[in-house]
């Protein structure tokens, strides 16, 4: 992968970390800046700027075996939206700039798609079934989106068809397209050949994908049918998760062992957040913690963030970390990888032990802002040293089997 394209993805993290950072900043101190729109241009920045072009390059990079250029035209033109989306947003929320832009995104990852699709060359199947289920799953997340004007212009944006087809764009980004394509680029590194097993992890994964949308569904428009839905779901799973580990356990030891340091901990931050997700969404069981999740903003944030920067972006982060050799691995780019995870695994802390105290009706942590604030640091720090180090990132793949 080309190092300037790497160091666009990186500058787009930075800038959505520094956006988050002013946005825990304003519970600290007035900023002459609109919180929703800030919030709206940190989203997006993330998801779109950072996750979608950094999966876009891993994508290409390991599945398309004839770069043409159109690859890289169409990433700077990906690029293009997620820049003026980024100037847009904070001055202006959703209104026509912003929405032209974020619209001319879905039409380059439709196109993406199409490319993808037609000139990918996979040699194991069942990390095909992964790949092309992953944009399968990004498409159809856009549905949401397509809704939002309809659902606001006839029922307006407190109704639940509005924040249904939000959830909607959020969940099958989420947990389908990024979750599925993270999955791919992870599991193409191992020459998995029990089939038998594999269609059982991705058949319960995918099942599990579809039905635990019926958590947040049930949020805006109730019924006790949604709570079973979502129930069965978890539990796929939860199953999933077994047939997962079953999977790599004949191959992680040797896996592990010629790793570096930094990018065990990184897979480490992955893995164990990938776990965590689970075990969060199994406890969704119970209606009375499917309730107390959606009631305290605390735990939704943190669940994002969860999913965003512990699963996602640590697998991504451990996928270029992999691209050093171990004589490049720099005090510098350890100072950033484990500042970027105390940062993101305080800042969980915090989030939930604060969402608990309101839970408890004990009210605020002391200083919880200001903590808050202090501990975020971290993260916009540990990005700006990794991109600083990138200079000694190597080009050439990873070995794959």
């Amino acid at each position: 992968m080309q190092k300037k394209l790497i160091g666009v993805c990186l500058i787009n993290f930075l800038i959505a970390a520094l956006m988050g950072l002013t946005l825990r900043y304003f519970f600290v101190h007035p900023v002459a800046f609109n919180f929703r729109y800030l919030t709206h241009a940190h989203s997006h920045v993330a998801m779109l700027g950072w996750v979608y072009l950094m999966l876009y390059l891993l994508i290409v990079h390991y599945f398309i075996p004839e770069k043409k250029p159109i690859y890289n035209k169409l990433f700077w033109l990906t690029q293009f939206t997620v820049v003026g989306m980024m100037i847009s947003f904070p001055f202006t929320g959703y209104a026509a700039v912003s929405i032209t832009f974020s619209s001319l995104h879905i039409f380059c990852s439709y196109y993406f798609v199409s490319l993808v699709w037609k000139n990918h060359k996979v040699t194991s199947p069942l990390v095909r079934y992964l790949l092309k289920s992953s944009l399968v799953f990004m498409v159809v997340s856009t549905i949401g989106v397509w809704c939002l004007g309809p659902a606001a212009a006839i029922l307006g944006q407190a109704s639940a068809f509005f924040q249904i087809a939000i959830q909607f764009f959020l969940h099958f980004q989420f947990n389908g397209w990024f979750m599925l394509a993270v999955l791919a680029v992870f599991l193409h590194q191992f020459p998995i050949d029990n089939q038998a097993l594999f269609k059982r992890f991705f058949n319960t994964l995918i099942a599990a994908t579809v039905l635990t949308f019926a958590l947040p569904v049930s949020w805006f428009a109730f019924h006790p049918l949604l709570l079973y839905i979502n129930g069965l779901g978890v539990l796929l799973q939860l199953l999933s998760g077994y047939y997962f580990i079953l999977l790599l356990k004949p191959y992680w030891p040797k896996f592990w062992s010629g790793i570096s340091n930094v990018t065990k901990a990184m897979y480490t931050l992955a893995l164990v957040s990938f776990i965590l997700k689970i075990i969060l969404q199994t406890a969704s069981i119970v209606p009375q913690v499917a309730e107390m999740a959606h009631q305290y903003r605390n735990f939704v944030i943190g669940f994002i963030h969860l999913m965003m920067l512990g699963v996602i972006s640590g697998f991504l982060f451990a996928f270029l970390l992999q691209n050093y050799s171990k004589s490049k691995n720099t005090k510098s780019l350890s100072f950033g990888i484990y500042a970027f995870i105390l940062g993101f695994v305080s800042t969980e802390v915090l989030l939930i032990l604060q969402g608990v105290y309101y839970f408890l009706g004990l009210g605020m942590l002391p200083h919880y802002y200001l903590i808050l604030l202090l501990c975020s640091i971290l993260l916009p720090l540990g990005i700006l040293f990794f991109i600083l180090n990138l200079k000694n990132y190597d080009t050439k793949t990873f070995k794959t089997t």
